[in-house]
């Protein structure tokens, strides 16, 4: 019995080389679905577009140099910063970063409240949040457009009870896309909160109110700091698929509303579309994303080290 019994290792190592292996299809995984596509995306970018669609072998920088620059019809005039998609991507930051303001105004107190019931009832909140969310995204969008078009429910109702004498345009607007964002990514707002409030120590509120610390001053300085990893990771998990998202720009929005994720889904339909520009995009807005995770990396990594 002896010769068979395992020798404990202090730091792990005696398992190594049975996880390794087991390890093998999760990294095949990652690397056919993750990384392969993200290459592949990469080389299309710095193509040359074929003319009836599709790409031509040739490296150049012409996608990147279409994004920023203007250079006229024929590309022989002096060139001039190309605002147009620019001004695509700054309205897509802003209405990334908007939704994810509603959603933690929304979040968090419903966060809050779920994580304060008793806990035979938590799951049951929990499952109301997240039930919408079983029904494909699509199908949620394109009812979210049922429920707000002018002889929509949403105006019948308003109407029949006085409250307007006319349907509201709700439908291609600014305010839509914001319904629809909402709508979309609220329960990645809700719960990274709620596991940070459910691991708070309320404790700390008494000792606060105990100190005569008023409820302001008890969410400023305990409670905000301590669930601030949740807070966070929830502002992530909403604004960077906001920032890409096409659904709701494309069916709850108009021609102003138009976002990055629209301008790259564009480049990809049809034999009228520059697959190496659509790459270009998505690439650009992937270094964006990563560049906002970066920083929040880093100052998680100051935090720590403090």
């Amino acid at each position: 019995m002896a010769g068979i019994t395992p020798t404990p290792q202090g730091n792990g190592s005696g398992y190594r080389g049975i996880v390794g292996p087991l390890l093998i299809p999760t990294w095949a995984v990652i690397g056919i679905f993750l990384v392969l596509p993200v290459l592949l995306m990469a080389v299309y970018s710095f193509l040359t577009k074929e003319f009836r669609g599709g790409v031509v072998w040739d490296f150049t920088l012409a996608a990147y140099d279409q994004f920023f620059l203007n250079r006229g019809l024929f590309g022989d005039e002096p060139p001039v910063i190309e605002w147009t998609y620019i001004t695509i991507f700054s309205r897509s930051i802003w209405q990334a970063a908007v939704a994810t303001l509603i959603c933690l105004i929304v979040g968090f107190p419903t966060a809050w409240f779920i994580a304060t019931r008793p806990p035979q009832t938590r799951a049951i909140w929990l499952f109301l949040v997240t039930i919408p969310y079983w029904v494909n995204l699509l199908i949620r969008t394109v009812s979210l457009k049922f429920l707000i078009r002018e002889n929509g429910p949403l105006n019948e109702s308003l109407m029949s009870i006085g409250l307007i004498t006319d349907p509201l345009p709700l439908v291609n607007t600014n305010l839509a896309v914001q319904l629809g964002l909402f709508y979309s990514y609220l329960p990645f707002m809700v719960l990274p909160i709620y596991a940070a409030v459910e691991r708070y120590n309320f404790a700390l509120s008494e000792a606060a109110a105990d100190l005569y610390a008023s409820r302001w001053v008890t969410l400023r300085e305990i409670v905000l700091p301590v669930v601030k990893p949740g807070i966070i990771a929830g502002c992530i998990l909403v604004f960077v698929p906001s920032l890409g998202a096409f659904l709701a720009p494309d069916l709850l929005g108009g021609a102003k509303t138009f976002m990055i994720g629209s301008l790259i889904d564009e480049q990809f339909r049809g034999s009228q579309g520059n697959w190496p520009f659509g790459a270009a995009a998505a690439m650009i807005l992937m270094t964006l994303v990563l560049i906002v995770l970066t920083i929040y990396a880093r100052a998680q990594a100051r935090g720590e080290a403090k």
